[in-house]
């Protein structure tokens, strides 16, 4: 799975290519930093015009748009090329992977599914390690950008409800609810992976038997295809109830989040410490290092069917190297 990286003949696009990725995705969150600050300065300058009538021009309104305007357009165009490279990266290590098992397709022949692991795995496998990496870097670099910076902001954010006194308040809060939230949904949806496999495992069984029934008439029999279904029946219905309960509390935990950074400002919001602008910034900045935070919580079921993945090419290696391993001692 991972010759992408191991073999010299890629090290251009593995090596040279990631080196690519990270520049342009640290380039992304700096960006982002610098519109984080315009949100301070536009709010402010909006409380401003609409306290006191004739403060601001509409020039000098307007000139904060066009402000935006050029970071967003820099950013969009490093957001499209970046994706755009990302997607030939991709595919170049989904390549690697098939190089790898077509040279020993010699030994693949008596492999349950074989040809699925080959064309359809490495495929899913490479689409969702280009999601699941692009979102992980952003995430580092998105918390490694702005944590300082809540960490600055927050300086002016001593009291939490409930609490009292509390140093650089908003860091803590954004910490302990993001990590507290990642840890109970991993234990909630710790079965997940399991079933995932299993469903893949069942599929598998039942389209090889339909597969089988195009070439031989007696494959394929009414009878064991309706009990293969009912075995693929029987894992879904199970796949539905585990993620039922696991999507309640996930969905219940990311609303109850959009109004935590509003409770914990609460106190300093109304002594009027504090202006618009400043609340925009500081919120945006809390949310940027929360949603990092929380790279596990929103990435679980694509992590869930990563692991599906990984199992089923590393199942087919280990059949591979022992394939070959029995025909070279024959």
């Amino acid at each position: 799975m991972f010759k992408f990286f191991t073999d010299k003949r890629w090290h251009l696009w593995s090596i040279g290519g990631t080196l690519l990725i990270l520049a342009a995705t640290w380039y992304q969150v700096q960006l982002d930093v610098k519109i984080n600050e315009w949100f301070g300065e536009f709010y402010d300058t909006l409380q401003k015009a609409l306290a006191e009538p004739g403060a601001v021009s509409e020039k000098e309104f307007i000139s904060y748009l066009f402000t935006f305007a050029k970071i967003a357009a820099v950013y969009i165009l490093v957001v499209i090329f970046s994706d755009y490279f990302t997607s030939h990266w991709t595919f170049r290590w989904r390549t690697a992977m098939a190089n790898f098992y077509h040279d020993k397709w010699n030994f693949a022949s008596s492999i349950e599914g074989a040809s699925q692991r080959v064309q359809e795995d490495t495929l899913k496998f490479a689409r969702i390690m280009e999601g699941l990496g692009a979102e992980l870097l952003r995430s580092l670099m998105t918390l490694i950008a702005f944590t300082p910076i809540l960490w600055g902001l927050s300086k002016s954010i001593t009291v939490l409800p409930w609490i009292g006194e509390v140093n650089h308040a908003l860091v803590w809060v954004a910490i302990i609810s993001a990590l507290g939230g990642t840890f109970i949904l991993a234990s909630v949806g710790i079965k997940l992976p399991g079933i995932e496999y299993d469903i893949q495992k069942e599929e598998a069984a039942y389209r090889k038997e339909l597969v089988l029934g195009e070439d031989f008439k007696e494959s394929a029999q009414p009878e064991k295809i309706e009990n293969l279904y009912a075995g693929v029946r029987k894992i879904h219905y199970k796949m539905y109830f585990h993620y039922l309960y696991f999507n309640a509390v996930k969905w219940s935990y990311l609303q109850g989040m959009v109004i935590v950074p509003y409770l914990a400002l609460a106190p300093t919001i109304v002594t009027g410490a504090i202006t618009l602008g400043f609340v925009q910034q500081i919120i945006r900045a809390f949310g940027r290092v929360e949603t990092s935070l929380q790279y596990l919580v929103r990435s679980w079921p694509i992590i869930v069917e990563l692991i599906s993945v990984w199992k089923r090419l590393n199942e087919f290696e280990n059949k591979l190297k022992a394939n070959k391993e029995k025909i070279e001692t024959t």
